[in-house]
């Protein structure tokens, strides 16, 4: 992002003639700019109060970002949820939503913002969850922590950026709504559960997985502009025309507009600019301008940006999104190894976080059952050769036929320790 200065300089020649020069200059400035800053009673989030929107920018422009996203999200959703007994997942709320509805949007929010928050509702006697709503992580400015360090509170607006996005304005007219806490379900019925795992240098709010990329992403637009103005511009002008005629500005600019006119878009690509003069002594010098190399240049610039937006992703192998890359051999095997490593490194500790979020909201739900939850995994390939598992909150822990302590067994021999001996009792060395 930048803002263009124009700088005129106007002489005059000894015989009383103006001559005017005019330089352009571009004042660079990182648009991505995270910061957390305390007001009187909420704490911003980016220099103009717009982080999640420009991260939302971001993910609306930029095609390989896009894609990347959106193929996590998909990973994540999968199948959709399953649960035992299956009946508690049809409702999460008054307005028809499923929990599987709840889990697609908190899935998306997870990916592009870092977090997510839902709004949970009380019943009546403030025993049990009665309903779950989806809010825009977006959304939420949080309340300056207490004393403990505790965020007590979370204001609500989709206007953060713009009509909130300085100071001047009545905060109180804003929806508020308490941190989720059972033990102060009676004095509020209505909370927020706000999901913002830990993250050095943040206080507030949470940052996405790709954050290192952020500059990279926002290239990437770049990169797709200057491509697509050279060809709405004519790509770069081949000549320059200089005329004699000591023109005043009216005649100048007119001159100027006919130029853009022959020069301007696809459509008149390779025309000619025809110019009559009043003699021979008027006639136009034109100057043959060598092409800068730009587009090659640029093209190099589009494979780094690439590269650097699948591994700020986690994804070793553009092809499990569809996209090919020379030298590439594109064999089955390939994919598998790179989908199965984005699954395990990214997907699946995605999911357990949200799937643990989901089950105890459940339980507070219903109280009286025992209630577990999983995600059916997406198919890689639709002849369905590979086994398709589910991932459940607890999918981490020793399952009945896992070899882990067998294998803890055998390391502790090989290293002399005495396996049937407490930790406490084992021998120092």
């Amino acid at each position: 992002m930048y803002l263009q200065t124009k700088t005129e300089l106007i002489l005059r020649t000894m015989d009383n003639k103006k001559i005017k020069f005019a330089s352009f200059s571009k004042d660079f400035s990182d648009r991505i700019f995270i910061s957390e800053q305390k007001l009187k009673d909420y704490v911003k989030f980016g220099e103009y109060n717009s982080f999640p929107d420009d991260l939302i920018e971001l993910y609306n422009n930029s095609s390989i970002h896009n894609t990347c996203v959106n193929a996590i999200v998909d990973g994540i959703v999968g199948e959709g949820l399953t649960a035992d007994p299956e009946y508690v997942l049809d409702r999460a709320n008054s307005t028809g939503e499923s929990w599987n509805d709840i889990f697609k949007k908190i899935a998306a929010d997870y990916k592009l913002y870092g977090g997510f928050c839902l709004e949970i509702i009380w019943n009546k006697a403030r025993t049990k969850v009665a309903e779950v709503y989806h809010i825009d992580n977006s959304w939420i400015r949080a309340r300056e922590k207490n004393y403990r360090g505790q965020v007590p509170g979370y204001y609500i607006s989709d206007e953060w950026s713009t009509k909130y996005r300085f100071s001047g304005y009545n905060i109180d007219e804003l929806p508020y709504l308490p941190v989720y806490n059972p033990s102060k379900a009676v004095d509020e019925p209505k909370q927020i559960y706000v999901y913002n795992p830990y993250r050095p240098g943040m206080r507030y709010y949470p940052l996405p997985d790709y954050v290192g990329a952020l500059r990279v992403i926002d290239l990437d637009q770049e990169v797709d502009n200057f491509h697509v103005n050279n060809i709405k511009n004519g790509l770069a002008p081949s000549l320059a025309i200089t005329t004699f005629t000591n023109a005043d500005e009216d005649e100048r600019e007119a001159i100027e507009r006919m130029l853009q006119m022959q020069y301007a878009g696809t459509n008149n690509a390779g025309s000619l600019v025809y110019m009559d003069v009043d003699s021979p002594e008027n006639a136009p010098v034109s100057t043959p301008i060598p092409q800068n190399g730009a587009d090659g240049y640029y093209t190099n610039i589009n494979d780094m940006v690439m590269q650097k937006i699948l591994t700020a992703h986690r994804i070793t192998s553009p092809m499990i999104l569809g996209i090919k890359t020379a030298g590439q051999l594109g064999g089955r095997e390939e994919i598998i190894d790179a989908y199965l490593l984005l699954v395990n490194t990214v997907i699946r500790p995605m999911q357990q976080d949200i799937l643990t979020v989901i089950e105890d909201l459940l339980e507070m739900k219903y109280p009286e059952l025992e209630i577990s939850v999983g995600v059916q995994q997406l198919k890689l390939f639709a002849d369905g050769e590979e086994e398709v598992d589910v991932v459940t909150s607890i999918d981490a822990e020793v399952g009945e036929d896992s070899n882990l302590e067998a294998d803890i067994e055998q390391a502790d021999r090989e290293a002399g320790a005495n396996p049937e001996l407490p930790i406490t009792e084992l021998p120092l060395a």
